[in-house]
C-alpha cells in the first residue's frame, strides 16, 4: 500500500476507539446529509449516499443517527445548509495536500487550514496547484493474507477492478468511481470482508519524505483531519516504514 494509504488505514483504526467519536459522528453525518441532499435519500438508488452510509456503519454509528441525518438533508427536518470545498497545499517536504472540507462558514474553514499549515511549516496553495497530481479511484480496502488474498485478488479483477495491490496489510482494490459499487458488491457476494470502500484521491506520483518531513507531515495531516469543517486529507507523501510504524504505536 502506498503511504498515504497507511496513514489512513492506522488513523481510520485510531478512530474506531478514539475518545472524538463524537466529532467523527458529526462528520460522517455531514457526508450523509450531502449524498442525501444531492441525490435522494434512497441508499439504494443513491450510490454516494450508499457509501456514506456504509462508512458509517464501519465505523459503529447507529442506525437512528444515519437516519435522522437523511431525514434532515430530505427536508423531513432541519437542516443547515453544507458547502463542499477543496483547498491544496504543501507540506514542509514538499509533499502535496489536499483536503475536502464540508462547511457552513468558508471563511472559518480556510482560516483554519492555513493556520494548521503555515504553522507546521507547509503553505496553502491556489487552486489547481496539486489537484493534477490526484485522481478520482474507488478503493476498496480487505484484510486477509495468504492463498485467499490472491483468490480474492482474482475475482477483483474479474469483476472490473484496476488494480490490485497486496501486502502484509491485506488488499487495496483500485477501481473506475463508477465500478466502486459493482466491484464492492461482487466481492461481498463473494464472501469478502471490506475494512473500507470510498472513492478517494489517489496520487498519481509520490514523495519521499525523510525522517523529520515524514513526522512533520503526518503531524499536519492529523491537525487537519481534526478540524471540524475538515472531511479528508489526502497527501502523496511516501513515509518511511519506520515513522509509520512509529507512529501506530
Amino acid at each position: 500500500m502506498s503511504g498515504h494509504s497507511k496513514w489512513a488505514q492506522i488513523k481510520r483504526q485510531k478512530g474506531v476507539t478514539d475518545a472524538r467519536r463524537g466529532q467523527l459522528f458529526t462528520k460522517l453525518g455531514r457526508e450523509i446529509a450531502v449524498a442525501a441532499r444531492q441525490g435522494g435519500g434512497d441508499p439504494e438508488a443513491n450510490p454516494r449516499l450508499r457509501l456514506a452510509v456504509d462508512r458509517a456503519r464501519s465505523f459503529n454509528m447507529p442506525n437512528d443517527t444515519i437516519e435522522r441525518a437523511i431525514k434532515r438533508a430530505t427536508g423531513e427536518s432541519g437542516a443547515t445548509e453544507l458547502s463542499e470545498v477543496i483547498y491544496e497545499g504543501y507540506g514542509p517536504g514538499g509533499a502535496a495536500i489536499m483536503i475536502e472540507v464540508l462547511t457552513d462558514n468558508r471563511n472559518r474553514a480556510v482560516a483554519d487550514v492555513r493556520h494548521v499549515l503555515t504553522k507546521a511549516g507547509g503553505s496553502l496553495g491556489e487552486a489547481g496547484c496539486v489537484a493534477w497530481i490526484f485522481e478520482s479511484k474507488g478503493v476498496i480496502g480487505i484484510r486477509m493474507q495468504g492463498d485467499a488474498a490472491e483468490e480474492v485478488a482474482l475475482q477483483a479483477i474479474d469483476a472490473g477492478a484496476e488494480d490490485v495491490k497486496i501486502d502484509d496489510d491485506g488488499l487495496e482494490i483500485y477501481t473506475s468511481p463508477e465500478d466502486l459499487e459493482s466491484v464492492r458488491r461482487a466481492l461481498e457476494e463473494a464472501g469478502a470482508e471490506m475494512a473500507s470502500a470510498e472513492v478517494s484521491r489517489v496520487p498519481k506520483t509520490t514523495v519521499p519524505l525523510d525522517e523529520r518531513q515524514a513526522e512533520q507531515t503526518l503531524r499536519i495531516l492529523d491537525r487537519l483531519d481534526e478540524l471540524d469543517d475538515v472531511q479528508r486529507v489526502y497527501s502523496n507523501g511516501d513515509f518511511p516504514d519506520e515513522v509509520l510504524a512509529a507512529y501506530s504505536g
